[in-house]
């Protein structure tokens, strides 16, 4: 270990980690029905939760897990602009680039989407779709009309969804799932496995059950906080290792580094 805590703090760095994948009870069961919608009649399947639940990590692993036996293509990044977007749809359907000063022609996308329907059963994961402009979005639905491309859209859960709420689109979603924040237990599971995964045994073990309690209060069950809130613990202990080690129990771990990372990631007031 090249620090004490050092390996601890980047165990929770918050990035998209395939390999370190964790499979809890809910997103397992999100996954598997990820994985039917691929094989069902489905127009569009809407992906949805708040911020942190762990949505682009789940279409990352559905995408690398089927990337070479399904039509499958993923758009994790929002285009900038309605041709970027239409760049990115256009290699898809023919493999190669656009050529360059194209204009897009909505309609010549959609004659070619009629066109193949039956031929080819396309999927495009669409990652943080709530960036899209709305007209796009109206768009996209359009080209789930004509039969021959399905999207899997990965959409923030807010309290004013625009253009899903209205009709005409919530009518083409034919599968909703919804991924939530983790309870007391899951969290425990999360924490623990990350550790464990970075080799990190002693540290895990000394996580008692008022712990998991504190860090579900202050995160709420948020994978993302979470990891920002652990981040934060351990650069603390990194801090005080290497400045003030005096003032480490290293026997157990320390609830009021706990409640320091929690005050500083502004998830405690005080």
């Amino acid at each position: 270990m090249r620090h004490r805590y050092g390996d601890a703090k980047e165990a929770f760095v918050d990035e998209i980690r395939p390999d370190e994948y964790i499979e809890l009870e809910g997103s397992r069961r999100a996954y598997e029905q990820l994985e039917h919608s691929l094989d069902k009649s489905l127009k569009m399947v809407l992906l949805f939760g708040k911020p942190g639940t762990g949505k682009t990590l789940l279409l990352n692993r559905l995408y690398q897990r089927y990337k070479h036996q399904k039509d499958l293509h993923f758009i994790e990044t929002p285009s900038g602009t309605r041709k970027d977007f239409y760049d990115k749809l256009f290699r898809i359907f023919t493999g190669q680039p656009m050529p360059p000063k194209t204009k897009v022609n909505f309609e010549t996308f959609v004659a070619f989407g009629k066109k193949i329907k039956g031929e080819r059963k396309i999927a495009v994961l669409l990652d943080e779709a709530q960036m899209y402009p709305k007209e796009l979005l109206e768009e996209i639905r359009v080209l789930s009309d004509t039969g021959s491309i399905k999207f899997v859209i990965s959409l923030h859960k807010t309290e004013d969804e625009d253009i899903v709420a209205k009709k005409h689109f919530q009518s083409r979603i034919w599968e909703t799932i919804e991924l939530k924040n983790a309870d007391r237990d899951e969290m425990k599971t999360y924490v623990h496995k990350r550790l464990l995964h970075h080799g990190l045994t002693e540290i895990a073990n000394q996580l008692k059950p008022s712990h998991f309690k504190r860090i579900h209060q202050y995160t709420e069950g948020n994978f993302r906080e979470c990891n920002k809130l652990l981040y934060t613990v351990f650069e603390i202990y990194e801090y005080y290792d290497r400045q003030q080690p005096q003032k480490i129990d290293y026997s157990r771990f320390s609830t009021k580094i706990l409640e320091m990372a929690a005050i500083k990631t502004g998830m405690l007031h005080v």
